[in-house]
């Protein structure tokens, strides 16, 4: 074979097998024929979690962003521990999470009308859009069509996902390598709209931040005596306290409200306003006076959020149980 040949061959097979899944898009419709119903199968389990549990969607939310800043949206979060699978549930900004209970009811609903179609991955995907607007939020056309992954990655967990104590310099580089820019970074932290967060996510900020034997000199000082109460120094870590003080199981603006107002409850959200010089500060000012403007840039960010490395087409697999892959 002549080397012009060999190239030609070599293109040839790449082009077969390397990039085929590069002609899968997600898409709003992915599901039309195999499985039409998707939205109202999730919607219904979604509408029926909620009654009992108001956390729903701040649990789903959180699972599907964690998801997708590791490794891309694949479902990997979802992955129980098992030989060859160390799982990411047990990562540092993992634990405690709830959710997982809740996709299981949905893919139980999803297989018992559409056996093998819907994937784990896009269900996190789906259940967000579906509980943000079950919270009063807005709404957006999902697109569809990820596939779950193989393997999950307990590192790229521990690495990846932003902690509860970070700065804003470590943060915009942890978003900028997902391609997320500072729109999207206070835009996807407006999901602490609604939901609770531990005290031991917090407690840092009460009595001796930074080490410095002092409270966050960020936080409101009514605020802090009423966080101080909830969460005493040496108390119970576990105890929950809400993300948006203002209106904590609404999907609302009011969380940059309160950022503004010195009442952000981890550091994540209020070094967002309080970082000096950032230009985070005017987007969480424009957010907090104008809610559709919050509420536009948040499906943009979500939506891009989801197109995060997605296994599509013959990658991956569409496990049956999302807790562990497929025998």
């Amino acid at each position: 074979m002549s080397f012009l040949r060999f190239i030609v061959a070599i293109f040839f097979l790449i082009s077969i097998f390397g990039v085929s899944n590069a002609h899968y898009k997600l898409s709003p419709t992915f599901y039309d024929c195999t499985c039409p119903n998707v939205i109202d199968i999730v919607r219904d389990v979604m509408e029926k979690i909620q009654r009992r549990d108001v956390r729903a969607g701040a649990k789903i939310i959180r699972l599907h962003f964690h998801d997708c800043f590791v490794n891309g949206c694949d479902g990997s979060i979802l992955l129980d521990n098992a030989p060859g699978i160390v799982s990411e549930k047990d990562a540092n900004p993992n634990v405690g999470a709830g959710g997982f209970e809740i996709v299981d009811e949905i893919k139980t609903a999803l297989e018992n009308k559409c056996p093998g179609v819907v994937s784990c991955a896009d269900i996190l995907t789906l259940a967000s859009e579906i509980g943000v607007v079950l919270a009063g939020g807005p709404s957006w056309q999902v697109p569809l069509g990820r596939r779950d992954s193989l393997t999950a990655n307990r590192s790229g967990a521990n690495s990846d996902i932003p902690s509860p104590t970070e700065t804003l310099a470590v943060m915009i580089p942890q978003f900028t390598r997902k391609g997320m820019d500072l729109t999207d970074l206070v835009a996807l932290s407006g999901a602490h709209t609604f939901g609770r967060a531990r005290c031991r996510t917090f407690n840092q900020r009460l009595f001796n931040f930074s080490g410095s034997g002092r409270p966050d000199p960020t936080i409101d000082p009514n605020y802090l005596k009423t966080l101080q109460r909830l969460c005493p120094r040496g108390g119970n870590g576990g105890t929950f306290a809400n993300l948006d003080k203002s209106t904590p199981d609404e999907f609302d603006n009011y969380y940059f409200t309160n950022l503004k107002n010195h009442q952000g409850l981890l550091q994540t959200d209020q070094e967002l306003f309080s970082t000096s010089g950032s230009g985070t500060i005017a987007i969480v000012a424009n957010y907090a006076n104008n809610q559709h403007k919050f509420f536009d840039d948040f499906v943009c960010s979500m939506i891009k959020l989801g197109n995060i490395s997605p296994l599509t087409g013959t990658n991956g697999e569409i496990r049956k149980d999302c807790k562990r892959i497929n025998k």
